[in-house]
């Protein structure tokens, strides 16, 4: 990752970064409301770069075919998981990212171990996977409601008060398998104040457009905040590793937010620097033949090659003109048809 655009992205991410091995007090070591110096302004055009350079990687992410992206969201009620998806994914295109949310588990999911319905959902080689909600659900609402723990049925030798450590451990091994195999697992935090997200219940209950959106539940919850807050400082601690740290990313300022969760995703996709495939020589002279058929196809006055006749194609043949056409007023047939990786500026 050598361009100015990588080295902006690494420096505006690194504060937000759990450093694996650290003990995180959330409510000291993070501010919900940083925004690293940045003007509102100044982050529509960040998130516009943003979103720009996450379309560029994720055609090349498809067309390489080799690597997966898992992204992880977790934040509390009104954390922002919805609008952030929202934004910063709306470049890219939709066939290569799906997105699941993780509800209450079905008598399905129950009768089988608790990572499995995460597994099945998990991202093809070429694509990105979002999870609204994660398999951190499991040492979260579970550990905060034991009678969710209940619920899952475990035979008694599986509970014990050691059941959170082997929780921690099977989820970073687990991370670390999809890690061995070509996913990558992007996960963030997106940390709320409680003043922010009390604001923020008000607005649902106050605009009707919104109500639908506030649950009562909400407000139980909230009355667990000192829970959920060492819930999270202890899974932060826990599970934040080399091959798939932590990002806690300041959510009281939405378009911050959204922002950080963009650069993250990108310093991700720059870090695996995906190439479009190289294509081969015999591919190379079907290409040509490919080439010279359809030329010869053209209509009569109608350029040999419509897309050069409007765009310079790099190493084209001797004698084109940037009209699509030859020195003597025909397309030339010489155009160089090979494709090789994305160069970088």
């Amino acid at each position: 990752m050598t361009d100015a655009r990588a080295e902006r992205v690494a420096r505006l991410i690194e504060p937000l970064r759990v450093e694996p091995g650290s003990r995180v007090n959330l409510g000291e070591d993070f501010d919900p409301r940083y925004k690293g110096g940045l003007k509102k302004k100044q982050g529509v055009e960040l998130l516009r770069t943003g979103v720009s350079l996450l379309a560029e990687y994720q055609e090349r992410l498809a067309a390489q075919d080799t690597y997966g992206v898992l992204l992880c969201l977790q934040a509390l009620d009104a954390g922002g998981k919805d609008g952030t998806i929202r934004h910063v994914m709306s470049g890219v295109n939709p066939q290569g990212v799906k997105v699941s949310s993780f509800k209450q588990p079905s008598a399905e999911e129950l009768d089988h171990d608790y990572l499995w319905r995460y597994a099945a959902r998990l991202p093809a080689r070429g694509d990105i996977a979002i999870f609204n909600r994660s398999h951190y659900e499991e040492v979260l609402v579970v550990r905060v409601h034991p009678e969710v723990l209940d619920r899952q049925r475990l035979p008694p030798d599986a509970r014990g008060p050691d059941i959170w450590d082997r929780r921690y451990r099977a989820v970073n091994d687990w991370e670390r398998y999809l890690t061995d195999n070509g996913f990558k697992v992007v996960k963030i935090f997106l940390n709320l104040s409680k003043e922010e997200q009390r604001t923020r219940f008000m607005k649902r209950l106050d605009l009707p457009e919104r109500n639908w959106k506030f649950s009562a539940a909400d407000v139980r919850e909230r009355r667990r905040w000192d829970e959920y807050q060492q819930a999270f400082s202890e899974m932060l601690s826990r599970t934040s590793t080399p091959w798939a740290p932590w990002y806690v990313v300041p959510a009281d300022r939405k378009w911050f937010a959204r922002i950080c969760t963009a650069a993250v995703l990108v310093h991700t996709l720059m870090d695996i620097d995906p190439a479009y495939p190289v294509v081969g020589k015999e591919a190379r002279k079907d290409l040509r033949a490919a080439r010279r058929e359809l030329e010869a196809d053209a209509p009569k006055g109608a350029p040999a090659d419509p897309y050069a006749a409007r765009h310079p194609v790099p190493g084209a043949g001797e004698g084109q003109r940037r009209d699509g056409r030859g020195a003597k007023g025909r397309h030339e047939s010489g155009a160089d048809s090979r494709t090789g990786k994305h160069k970088r500026k």
